[in-house]
């Protein structure tokens, strides 16, 4: 018998203990996106995953806000964050502190994710707007393009989803 966990058998980490808990060399650029929720969202996973940063660009929206909120469910107060103004400068900066950078797009060349392995450095990964994906000007100053394969008509996955199938994937990778 499977007997649901309660609340406090979860293990659940403090803010305090969060923010001291050894972070996966992992950074979250989001590139423009629209949708408050989906930036909820990729709080809430990146604290899921203890992902070391999010940056936000652009036009994402950034905390204090109650719409991101919703579905980050305090995560904004654990998960670092940053503000851009645009995307490139967010790459740029993420270059000189010797991350590698990749987007996650559809792509000529792209890797599948399940074929990518970028070893154990430190990493950035950008994630596109909900209608137009990641710029094409970021994607040329990435060093590579990973894809989510697809097996439908619609070859599309909200944002938020991305980020949960990504970050799944790269950490099992680590912890295999």
């Amino acid at each position: 018998m499977n007997r649901k966990l309660k609340n406090e058998e979860l293990n659940r980490l403090s803010v305090n203990e969060f923010k001291e808990a050894q972070k996966q060399p992992l950074v979250i650029v989001l590139d423009n996106v629209r949708s408050l929720n989906n930036v909820g969202s990729v709080f809430r996973t990146s604290d899921a995953f203890l992902i070391e940063e999010i940056l936000l660009c652009g036009t994402t929206g950034t905390p204090p806000n109650k719409e991101i909120e919703k579905t980050a469910l305090g995560a904004t107060s654990t998960v670092k964050w940053r503000y851009f103004k645009t995307t490139l400068e967010a790459v740029e900066d993420l270059k000189l502190r010797n991350h590698e950078v990749f987007a996650i797009e559809q792509a000529e060349n792209s890797v599948a994710l399940d074929k990518f392995d970028p070893g154990q450095k430190k990493i950035a990964l950008v994630f596109g707007n909900e209608v137009y994906g990641v710029e094409q000007t970021v994607i040329d100053h990435c060093k590579s393009v990973v894809e989510i394969p697809q097996l439908g008509m619609k070859h599309s996955l909200n944002i938020s989803v991305s980020v949960g199938i990504v970050l799944w994937e790269l950490v099992r990778k680590n912890l295999a």
